[in-house]
C-alpha cells in the first residue's frame, strides 16, 4: 500500500519564478568583487601615495632635472582623489549590476524599470550638464597635475596661491587676500607660475613717470632756445 504522504508537495519549495539560491549566489558575488576591487584600488593608492623609486636608481639620475619632483602631500592628495573616486564608481557599478540580477532572479521584469531609469539619467544629464563639466575637469587637472595646493597659478580672473581643490571648486587666495572659489570647468587657460622658471615682468613706468621723465629734457632745450635768442 501506498502511503498518501509520498505524494504530497513539499511546503518549503520555491515559489514559482523565484530562485533562493539565485539571490544568494548574486549577492555573494557582488559582495565578493566589490571587497576584491576595494582591494585592490587601496594598494594602488597607497603605491602612488609612497611614490615610484624606478628613476631614483644610479643610472637614471641624468633623468632627474627634467622630472618636476611632486612634493608627498601632493600625490598623497591625487591618490587620495583617484582612489576615492575609482571606489565610488566601482561601489555604483558592482550595487547596480548585483540589484539587476537579484530582480531577476525574483521574477521581476527589468525591462521597464531601466527603460524608466534611462529616461531620469537623460533628465539629469540634461539638467547637471555644468555640474558633469565641473567634476570631469576636476578629474583630469587632478590626473594631469596642472597645479596643486600651494601652487601660485594665474587665470583669466585671478592671480594667486591654490588653499585647496576638489572635484568641482578650487579655492583660490588672490595677492590682495581676497578668496576666490573657481569651478573648475570654468578654468579654460590656467598658467602656473610654480612649475618651471617663472620671471615676473617688470612694470612698464605710468604716464605721470613718463611726463616727468620727459619735463626735464623739453625744459633744457627751451632755456638754450632761449639764450640763443637773446644773444
Amino acid at each position: 500500500m501506498f502511503s498518501t504522504l509520498s505524494i504530497t508537495p513539499s511546503l518549503a519549495s520555491e515559489p514559482d519564478g523565484v530562485s533562493v539560491t539565485g539571490i544568494v549566489i548574486s549577492i555573494g558575488v557582488g559582495v565578493a568583487v566589490w571587497l576584491v576591487a576595494t582591494f585592490v584600488i587601496s594598494r594602488i593608492s597607497r603605491r602612488v601615495a609612497a611614490g615610484s623609486n624606478f628613476f631614483k636608481k644610479a643610472h637614471f639620475k641624468w633623468v632627474a632635472p627634467a622630472i618636476r619632483a611632486l612634493d608627498h602631500e601632493r600625490r598623497v592628495q591625487r591618490a587620495e582623489t583617484i582612489g576615492s573616486l575609482l571606489n565610488s564608481i566601482v561601489g555604483v557599478l558592482v550595487a547596480v549590476i548585483t540589484i539587476m540580477y537579484v530582480l531577476q532572479n525574483l521574477d521581476i521584469n527589468i525591462a521597464p524599470l531601466l527603460t524608466s531609469v534611462g529616461i531620469l539619467g537623460v533628465a539629469i544629464g540634461f539638467g547637471a550638464q555644468q555640474l558633469i563639466r565641473d567634476f570631469l575637469a576636476g578629474i583630469f587637472i587632478t590626473i594631469e597635475d596642472q597645479y596643486g595646493i600651494g601652487d601660485v597659478i594665474e587665470t583669466s580672473e585671478v592671480v594667486g596661491v591654490v588653499e585647496s581643490m576638489g572635484l568641482r571648486i578650487t579655492r583660490v587666495r588672490s595677492e590682495d587676500g581676497a578668496i576666490w572659489y573657481l569651478r573648475n570647468g570654468e578654468i579654460l587657460r590656467v598658467g602656473n607660475r610654480s612649475q618651471g622658471t617663472y620671471v615676473p615682468v617688470p612694470d612698464a613706468p605710468a604716464a605721470g613717470q613718463e611726463a616727468a621723465l620727459h619735463e626735464p629734457a623739453s625744459n633744457t632745450e627751451t632755456k638754450k632756445t632761449d639764450q640763443k635768442a637773446g644773444e
